[in-house]
């Protein structure tokens, strides 16, 4: 361990630094400026070096960016939806699902569409939430429910905290979907002005 510091210090800005200032100390006594006192030069200059070289800086983290999160968040969606074709829901239930993850597929689906979602860092942490935690859990969450209600009869029917959840992510996706769809028209909108601009300057 104490080795490994050392080899770390011996290859730090600190010491190339000091080193550096040392050796101009060295031509100085080499050249008979430092005179008698030359160790105390050396020694100075390297110090002195060492004080005004740069801060080590450890090297920050690499996280996959959004578009790297996108890769996998489809890997997770296509786990997702084998899940729930494996779950027997009500009608009701069933058919608000289907439109919910049609929003979400349209979401992931690569190409122009996942390029402008790619953009936006918290519309990718939404679209995660909902796929890797927000639907598993309303769904698991309904299944043992319902299991429950089967041993007491006359309590509230699952399937109605169901719908509310499944509607309420449908409400979210749809709301990220327009806000996708609003800064297209606004990108589009720009180009008009900076065209009718362009032409008018003409």
């Amino acid at each position: 361990m104490a080795g490994r510091r050392a080899l770390a210090y011996l290859e730090s800005r600190t010491n190339l630094t000091g080193g550096v200032c040392g050796v101009a100390g060295l031509a100085l006594t080499f050249t008979g400026l430092a005179g008698a006192y030359w160790p105390v030069v050396v020694a100075g200059l390297y110090g002195a070096g060492a004080l005004i070289a740069p801060p080590e800086r450890p090297a920050a983290p690499h996280f996959p960016d959004p578009a790297q999160q996108l890769d996998a968040l489809r890997v997770d969606f296509g786990k997702l939806t084998d899940y729930l074709t494996e779950v027997e829901l009500p009608p009701a239930a069933a058919g608000r699902l289907t439109e919910l993850t049609g929003v979400l597929a349209a979401l992931l689906e690569p190409g122009w569409v996942a390029d402008a979602l790619a953009g936006d860092a918290e519309a990718v942490h939404a679209l995660s939430r909902a796929v890797r935690q927000d639907i598993p859990e309303s769904v698991d969450t309904y299944s043992r429910a319902r299991w429950w209600t089967r041993l007491q009869p006359g309590t509230e029917p699952p399937e109605r905290h169901l719908e509310r959840q499944l509607t309420a992510l449908h409400e979210e996706a749809s709301a990220l979907a327009g806000a996708l769809r609003e800064a297209e028209a606004r990108r589009q909108e720009s180009h008009t002005r900076y065209l009718e601009d362009r032409n008018r300057a003409q």
